[in-house]
């Protein structure tokens, strides 16, 4: 399953960035989130962890396996035969504003059957966190 959606925020891209990437604030601002723990330091860096609880979602843990500082950065988690992939790209776009990519990919043996039961609720989700995020950079 792959599924991708991309949201204008008029708000710079750094301030994009900075809320983005405070993944323990995440349930402020989007309903999808119901708790976010960091488990691995402060900042978010390769190889750094977090807890994450969505409603009528079991509780997954979150590794960042790919990060660009003020650009981009992915995670994923396993379980049960399938791998989650989340991907977050923030590029620039016209008059100071910025261009944000929310993407989820899974993968594994059983993927079909999940992406067949969850695929609904993970595209809502994904859709929530694009709305959340672009009400909460233009707040202020």
């Amino acid at each position: 399953m792959h599924f991708e959606t991309t949201v204008e925020i008029d708000a710079p891209v750094d301030r994009v960035w900075d809320i983005l990437v405070d993944v323990e604030r995440w349930p402020e601002w989007t309903a999808s989130m119901t708790n976010v723990e960091r488990l691995s330091g402060s900042a978010l860096v390769k190889g750094a962890t977090a807890r994450i609880k969505q409603p009528r979602m079991p509780s997954l843990v979150w590794e960042v396996t790919e990060i660009e500082a003020g650009a981009s950065f992915t995670w994923r988690t396993s379980s049960a035969g399938v791998t989650t992939v989340g991907s977050h790209v923030i590029r620039p776009a016209v008059n100071d504003r910025s261009a944000v990519t929310l993407g989820v990919d899974q993968s594994g043996p059983l993927a079909p059957l999940t992406g067949l039961l969850t695929s609904r609720l993970t595209r809502r989700y994904v859709e929530m966190e694009a709305r959340g995020l672009k009400q909460r950079c233009e707040a202020s």
